[in-house]
């Protein structure tokens, strides 16, 4: 089942919701379920205690693992909200103007989403382990319920062309190569917007950074603050967004 309008609107508020439950865990301290220690500290140990690796390799492994999905993240929002644009990616409304047949979209029909969901496993491995368990699960459904949602719109609204790309390019799962030869899937004279993509997701640039920096130290708070000041700074760069450049678009 899709996503309501409702749910598309408040979309990032529900995220943020979820995010924020995952790192606060009440039920550690009200019910006793689980414990402080961090995705990242629990899966270092965790290959440590298989004998694996040494714990001082297991560490840095776990580190680079992190910043993995967020550099995969960082990537992936930037590169989709470049050709899609960033008023469209930041609509509270869903849009459906044209297919988008370029960039990331040639090869998986969700780049955002899938970009959103890196962004999100790298923030978790912040988090208690049964936080990190509950956010992503919890995310995962309702990215789900949103592509769906979006789906069923961009269907009703576009028909046969949308049907095509449906058929042409994967939902989740990135194909290699150009695919099928397929007029939907011709390139169009589209320019990508990379400063305005730039601006728009600097949440995801921040997490990278934080990850890839800041981890180091193992300051679990350190990156916390890194990540908060990255989504603060995000919105106002989203808020000096709004109202520009309005191209022909999908939504998010």
């Amino acid at each position: 089942m899709g996503a309501t309008k409702i749910e598309f609107r408040l979309r990032l508020a529900i995220m943020v919701a979820i995010i924020a439950l995952g790192f606060w865990a009440p039920w550690i301290e009200a019910w006793g379920i689980g414990s402080r220690t961090s995705l990242l500290g629990w899966l270092a140990h965790g290959l440590a205690r298989l004998g694996l690796v040494s714990f001082a390799v297991a560490a840095p492994l776990a580190v680079s693992l992190a910043a993995l999905f967020a550099a995969l993240g960082a990537i992936l929002r930037v590169w989709g909200t470049a050709y899609l644009g960033s008023f469209t990616v930041n609509n509270l409304q869903m849009k459906a103007d044209a297919v988008m047949a370029d960039g990331p979209y040639r090869f998986v029909r969700n780049p955002l989403y899938l970009g959103s969901w890196c962004m999100f496993a790298a923030m978790a491995f912040l988090m208690p382990v049964s936080g990190a368990l509950f956010a992503m699960v919890l995310l995962t459904a309702f990215q789900v319920r949103l592509i769906v949602g979006e789906e069923a719109f961009l269907t009703s609204q576009l028909g046969a062309s949308y049907l095509a790309y449906m058929h042409s390019v994967p939902r989740f799962i990135p194909r290699l190569g150009t695919g099928p030869a397929s007029a939907v899937l011709e390139r169009s004279d589209r320019k990508p917007q990379w400063v305005h993509a730039i601006i728009a997701e600097l949440c995801p640039i921040g997490v990278f950074f934080t990850l890839a920096f800041l981890s180091w130290s193992y300051d679990s708070r350190l990156m916390l603050r890194g990540i908060l000041v990255s989504f603060g700074v995000s919105l106002v760069a989203r808020a000096l967004l709004v109202g520009n450049a309005q191209e022909p678009s999908l939504s998010e």
